[in-house]
């Protein structure tokens, strides 16, 4: 379930609607926040299945005038470190100037007659800023099939730092469009900021 708009009110009650710990949510995203006044958000909350347990996650991406703010709340089970189950929750703000790249990948059914206007089945959000990075590396060869000499490694530095998936299947063509306004919100505001 997504939700976006562009009002402090619409943002806390999306973040009700979401029905995960909405007092802890709103409390650290509004914190965050301060009183700056918000242009967009984004409230996104995934269920996921991991070996025998359910979990689920919030990420709720709010973007104001100078900053892109992130939130994750995760829920945990009772472990070793906490006799009860619990939730973590962290936000980040980054600087509109800092953001380095906003990707939206679109899947599309039938490409051949796609139609202008027409929703993807699924989108992903990819937001850099420089925090995270990914390094995908491999052994580097050489063109001769009998050199056992070592070539060092290969490799690609991907930015990494949000990637959010919304599909229609999962989680509603609702859902889809809102992903889509936000990540044109966040990209018209990233390019005005350069």
């Amino acid at each position: 379930m997504a939700k976006t708009g562009t009002t402090t009110q619409g943002l806390r009650a999306a973040i009700e609607r979401s029905g995960y710990y909405p007092a802890l949510v709103a409390e650290a995203v509004e914190a965050a926040v301060g009183g700056e006044p918000i242009a967009s958000y984004l409230v996104h909350q995934e269920t996921t299945f991991d070996a025998n347990e359910v979990r689920r996650h919030v990420t709720v991406l709010v973007l104001t005038a100078t900053r892109f703010i992130v939130s994750h709340t995760d829920e945990q089970n009772a472990d070793t470190t906490s006799p009860t189950p619990y939730a973590t929750t962290s936000t980040e703000s980054v600087k509109l100037g800092r953001i380095s790249s906003v990707v939206v990948s679109r899947v599309v059914a039938n490409p051949e007659s796609y139609q202008p206007g027409t929703l993807p089945r699924e989108v992903v959000l990819t937001v850099g800023w420089g925090a995270v990075s990914r390094i995908d590396l491999e052994p580097a060869a050489c063109g001769d099939p009998n050199c056992d000499a070592d070539h060092g490694y290969t490799g690609n530095s991907t930015a990494d730092d949000l990637s959010l998936r919304v599909s229609e299947a999962g989680d509603g063509p609702e859902t889809v469009r809102q992903a889509l306004h936000f990540a044109q919100a966040l990209s018209e505001a990233t390019a005005a900021t350069r």
